[in-house]
């Protein structure tokens, strides 16, 4: 006997309006109508991995990852051999998270490049914490300027620990003579998360300013940053 169509069990097709396609949908009206808050971190990712992966359910691979590296900025400074560990993580999808790292340096930089340093004082601390706050390994810089306090360069002096063997102040005064600099900026991270200063810190930033005072060339301040935050040596008197 025929069943009636009310009894007919329902067949199963894809909806759009429930499945993947539709979870991304509703993600992308979030996303252009709900502004800056409107993702959460791991929802962020599933974002990004959409474009690597045509089809399929990235919100697993978007936990995974903030599992294992704790942060959406974990995630996207993370070396890709690390993110290659996560299940399912391909080099497509490690592609789209690094150029979205990429991107967000570069605009953070932008509000740096052609403004007075000291008067862009937060946008200078942001673009240092989305270049260097993440780091694996200790990096010194110089951010050197000139009489307008506008930056003439940003120089990578290396890796490895802040200390005068790593760090010659009169090679950094002598630089910033060759480059017309009026001023200069110490940067550099600590992997470990912690920004407070070392004693080696506050020794190689006071040799720097006794070796650039008599030459004209003003230690503006040496900012140390890591995943905690940021700290200012002159902030703190060392200066």
């Amino acid at each position: 006997m025929a069943q009636s169509a009310e009894n007919t069990p329902k067949q199963s097709t894809p909806d759009n309006a429930s499945g993947a396609a539709g979870h991304r949908a509703r993600l992308r009206e979030r996303l252009l109508s709900g502004g800056a808050e409107a993702l959460a971190d791991y929802e962020v990712l599933e974002f990004l991995l959409f474009g690597a992966r045509a089809r399929g359910d990235t919100k697993p691979m978007a936990k995974a990852l903030l599992a294992r590296f704790g942060t959406l900025a974990g995630v996207l400074n993370a070396e890709p051999g690390a993110l290659r560990q996560i299940k399912g993580i391909s080099d497509a999808s490690i592609g789209a998270l690094k150029i979205t790292a990429l991107a967000a340096r570069r605009m953070a930089r932008s509000e740096v490049a052609d403004k007075p340093v000291l008067g862009s004082w937060q946008s200078l601390l942001d673009y240092l914490a989305i270049d260097m706050g993440h780091l694996h390994v200790e990096r010194v810089r110089v951010l050197y300027l000139n009489a307008r306090n506008r930056l003439l360069l940003d120089h990578l002096v290396g890796d490895g620990t802040v200390d005068e063997a790593a760090i010659h102040p009169r090679e950094v005064i002598r630089r910033g003579l060759d480059v017309g600099a009026s001023a200069l900026i110490l940067v550099h991270n600590h992997p470990s998360g912690n920004p407070e200063p070392s004693r080696a810190d506050i020794r190689i930033t006071q040799a720097i300013a006794e070796a650039g005072r008599p030459l004209g060339i003003t230690v503006h301040d040496h900012v140390i940053v890591g995943r905690e935050g940021h700290v200012s040596l002159r902030s703190k008197g060392v200066i």
